[in-house]
């Protein structure tokens, strides 16, 4: 069961951490990309924790920090820092709550290695500190997604060969990430939902297209 007291407490330390972003104000698109991101990620990571029997407000909430460091104006490294940033950030808070230390370095773990599977620090790659990465890579494969990078990547403004060429290259790339290991079973069959679901609207769209010009020779599904 959620500790509804520490869920809440977190997510006012997240918002006003947010709130007070200079850069996040100044570009409130990427701010509200950034929350809803937070919470999708953290309600895959509940679901994992709940399959796998972890604490699930513990899991919870290291989703919810795990890109706190977005607070922050990123120098020349600054993604490929902000989990560590947001390890740092959170350590403080969660001993504010009250949690034992060891509970601490492993939440902070899993947000320290959720980038580039790296932390500045000792830790455990414990099937729990996995689950933060695990549950930030679920979240980029669902339908919100389809829709926000075929928008970012100006599809409709491709020229018909290159969105076949753009399409197939994608199922190419799905097709070859179907198959990442997780940290857990509940992970894993997330991801081949997930990446299953991604791989047929590709599928899909490439049928799709291949009949947008020509009278295909091949027989119809």
């Amino acid at each position: 069961m959620l500790n509804q007291e520490w869920i809440t407490k977190t997510e006012q330390f997240l918002r006003s951490r947010f709130d007070a972003a200079s850069y996040l104000n100044l570009h409130p698109d990427a701010k509200a990309y950034r929350i809803e991101h937070t919470y999708r990620v953290a309600n895959i990571g509940r679901q994992i924790a709940l399959q796998e029997g972890f604490d699930e407000t513990e899991l919870t909430i290291a989703c919810l920090l795990h890109d706190i460091s977005y607070c922050e104006d990123f120098g020349e490294d600054g993604w490929q820092e902000h989990g560590r940033r947001s390890a740092v950030i959170a350590r403080p808070f969660l001993k504010e709550l009250g949690m034992t230390e060891d509970r601490i370095n492993d939440i902070c773990y899993g947000i320290a290695i959720h980038v580039d599977d790296k932390a500045d620090f000792e830790g455990e790659r414990t099937a729990f500190a996995l689950s933060v990465g695990d549950a930030d890579n679920i979240d980029r494969f669902d339908a919100y997604r389809i829709h926000e990078t075929l928008c970012k990547d100006s599809f409709l403004e491709m020229e018909f060969e290159e969105k076949l060429e753009y399409a197939s290259k994608r199922l190419t790339r799905l097709q070859e990430l179907k198959n990442m290991e997780m940290g857990t079973q509940a992970a894993e069959d997330l991801w081949k939902s997930r990446l299953s679901f991604y791989i047929l609207f590709y599928e899909k769209l490439i049928s799709q297209l291949e009949c947008s010009r020509d009278i295909i020779k091949k027989d119809l599904p």
